[in-house]
């Protein structure tokens, strides 16, 4: 099977997450050229001619547009978009979810995501065969007590994004969120300590999965909301 993302424009959001990590790597791995972007992305972050590394606010409008003619203006184009930007808040009912809380996971799961497509959709229906890949969550299809505002933030974000498979296929531009369940990520390791890590999804696996869905062989797939839920599933 083609892997190949050799001559592909990569903007991978949150590339030095938890989940972004692994999804830099792997498309590095496929020989794209990565464009990694989070608020303080370091060059160092990632040893690899063509990993480049741009620091970018994309919880605004300006920021998220900025970001994209950062990365176009260097490389003349942009053939996928991995967003794996996100953010959880958890331990509250919604009727004691606070103003700040439900705010937070709006700008974090929603806005975000919007403020990305609209800058990045333009620019990725030109490449003629352009790829969105969302990261999204379990949650956002199958709620849970007291994640309300993260879960309502995430099935939102899903929505946004099947409307992009469904407006853009015109120009072969698709579009997929992924819905994993919990990660093995350090972050939720420190989280659930007593948890059973092995029943969680794997960085790699998700990384691998959207690798795949950027290539050619995955071009008459379109607009999929994709669960990945691991040993729990």
């Amino acid at each position: 099977m083609e892997r190949s993302m050799k001559d592909k424009i990569v903007l991978v959001t949150g590339a030095d997450g938890g989940l972004g990590r692994s999804v830099t790597q792997a498309f590095l791995d496929a020989s794209a050229t990565v464009a990694g972007s989070s608020r303080k992305i370091q060059q160092s972050e990632f040893n690899h001619p063509n990993f480049h590394a741009i620091p970018a606010e994309i919880a605004s409008s300006e920021g998220a547009k900025k970001l994209v003619d950062q990365v176009v203006a260097r490389f003349g184009k942009i053939d996928v978009l991995a967003h794996t930007v996100g953010g959880f808040a958890g331990g509250q009912s919604i009727a004691d979810t606070d103003d700040a809380t439900f705010e937070r996971m709006l700008d974090m799961n929603l806005k975000s995501t919007f403020f990305m497509l609209r800058a990045a959709i333009p620019v990725l229906r030109k490449a003629g065969s352009g790829r969105i890949i969302a990261i999204g969550s379990r949650a956002a299809v199958e709620p849970g007590a007291k994640v309300g505002a993260y879960s309502a933030s995430k099935a939102a974000m899903v929505s946004l994004i099947r409307t992009a498979a469904l407006e853009n296929r015109d120009a072969g531009l698709t579009a997929y969120v992924i819905l994993p369940g919990t990660m093995d990520t350090p972050a939720n390791r420190q989280a659930m300590p007593n948890d059973d890590f092995a029943k969680w999804v794997q960085p790699t696996s998700v990384a691998s999965l959207m690798v795949w869905l950027a290539s050619n062989a995955a071009k008459d797939v379109n607009g999929a909301v994709i669960p990945m839920y691991g040993a729990d599933e």
